[in-house]
């Protein structure tokens, strides 16, 4: 149990059989107390099981919610009747993010009452079952209504796991984990045309199309890896039985990373949950800055994820088979870069300039894809625009959790993180019309308009960050509460 004395420092029960020994710990992290190698080692187990099984996880939540386009140049709008007409896919597609949005911020508090191993695992089962029954449905408007089921079973995931990780790690620890994560849901991207590519020789099987052998059996593994998960998500590690999880860390080297990270915030410490302390982080207009920026990146992730098998096959002329083969290579060297830039990140301990360059590679990519003649200088345009958009979302995330301090501040500010990524998928989802096909130039504009808004916002953030911290070392201003606080850049 994590608690503080009347000096505010911090109280860390250990509890080791019939012993009980309660240990008041400074402020700073004890020195001393394990090797540099053995500190080491407390972090990569902590990789492991952290890093390694939410990332799973999220991998098949990003290909469960973005397998409409791969669905749909299989036949599922020829099938369901989906037409420019009714606009059955751009309403399918956005009807997703609806019920994403509502269901966050209580999703967020239910992660921490329930804990993540058994709020995390059921929300994916539960998904995972949806995702089959889309592939089981007749019209087009009962895919409305799943996914609509699947947007509220999926809100709670990344927020939720966004503050799991903000828990476990210091502030420049955090770039290259949120970058690895969200690497192994950028691969998995990559890799979801390549097995929509395979599901669609199963066409005929059993009297099913190929189409719906992509939701089946994507939903079945869902399904299995989400059971599978049960056994190793972790616990918040001011849970008291977190020593207990299997093949984890004991109580003292839990002990040992709580004191690291209130070190490094001061704000290991979850308060008593109340509605106030909860809403109370909205205040800031820091936390609505940083979700802003995400919309606008998201806008452009989203709209690729969604459309790129779509604009390879119509807008590039490829054949259905290469479009879902030609959507790998942009998000496998993508992953590369977005740890690149979580690395680096973490290494010289900026985020808003990284993020600017980002935009400017975005901006490259766009006018490729949208004003160039040759098919290949399109196609590399896609990379361009992978690049900006794809390694900015690990990097905002990670921007708003180094200049934000509280446990239920962080567990508001997640849910409007997630929000308004969703927001983006809700744009993205309406700007690439089937009736602009093939240029697509509305759905191009908006992103060119989207990464030079963004420039401008992340531009601002630095100003105000450089000014508030030379406030704070000349003693004029605290920060976030906490004197020896620092924006990051």
């Amino acid at each position: 149990m994590v608690s503080r004395n009347e000096n505010g420092d911090t109280v860390i029960d250990e509890k080791s059989g019939d012993l009980e020994q309660v240990e008041i710990v400074d402020k700073g992290v004890q020195h001393g107390e394990f090797t540099e190698a053995e500190e080491r080692r407390i972090t990569r187990s902590i990789d492991k099981r952290l890093i390694l099984v939410t990332g799973l996880i999220f991998t098949l939540s990003i290909i469960d919610r973005n397998n409409m386009g791969n669905a749909a140049v299989a036949g599922m709008n020829v099938e369901l009747g989906m037409n420019k007409e009714n606009n059955g896919y751009s309403i399918s597609s956005l009807v997703f993010f609806t019920t994403y949005v509502l269901f966050e911020p209580p999703a967020v508090i239910a992660c921490r009452k329930l804990g993540p191993r058994i709020f995390l695992t059921a929300i994916a089962l539960c998904w995972g079952i949806v995702v089959i029954g889309m592939g089981l449905v007749h019209r087009w408007h009962h895919l409305l209504g799943l996914r609509l089921l699947l947007g509220m079973f999926e809100a709670g995931y990344l927020p939720g796991v966004a503050y799991l990780l903000s828990t476990w790690y210091t502030r420049y620890e955090m770039g290259k984990r949120f970058a690895s994560f969200y690497v192994i849901g950028s691969v998995a991207t990559a890799f979801s045309g390549i097995l929509a590519y395979g599901l669609m020789h199963m066409g005929g099987l059993g009297g099913v199309t190929s189409w719906r052998w992509i939701f089946i059996v994507e939903g079945l593994l869902t399904c299995l890896v989400a059971i599978g998960g049960y056994m190793f998500i972790l616990p918040f590690p001011d849970d008291p039985n977190a020593h207990k999880e299997w093949r984890f860390l004991n109580r003292a080297q839990i002990n040992h990373v709580i004191r690291k990270v209130d070190a490094d915030r001061g704000d290991v410490e979850a308060e008593e949950f109340t509605f106030g302390r909860f809403f109370k982080g909205g205040k800031d207009l820091k936390v609505y800055i940083f979700g802003l920026i995400l919309l606008l990146t998201s806008i452009v992730a989203y709209a690729l994820s969604f459309f790129l098998p779509i604009i390879i096959h119509e807008g590039m002329g490829f054949s259905v088979a290469a479009s879902q083969l030609l959507v790998a290579p942009p998000y496998v060297v993508q992953a590369g870069y977005i740890f690149f830039c979580g690395w680096s990140g973490d290494k010289y301990r900026i985020r808003g300039p990284i993020i600017i360059v980002n935009c400017v590679l975005e901006i490259i990519g766009i006018l490729m894809i949208g004003w160039t003649k040759s098919t290949a200088s399109r196609y590399i345009g896609v990379f361009f625009t992978l690049f900006g958009a794809g390694a900015s979302i690990p990097l905002t995330l990670t921007y708003q959790a180094n200049n934000i301090r509280g446990q239920w501040k962080r567990a508001f500010a997640s849910t409007i993180m997630v929000s308004s990524i969703a927001l983006g998928g809700i744009i993205a989802a309406l700007i690439f019309r089937p009736q602009d096909a093939p240029g697509y130039k509305p759905g191009l504009y908006t992103g060119l308009a989207a990464a030079a808004l963004t420039i401008l916002v992340t531009a601002g953030l630095i100003v105000y960050f450089r000014w508030a911290n030379k406030k704070a070392d000349r003693g004029e201003k605290i920060l976030e509460g906490h004197a020896d606080f620092r924006y990051t850049i």
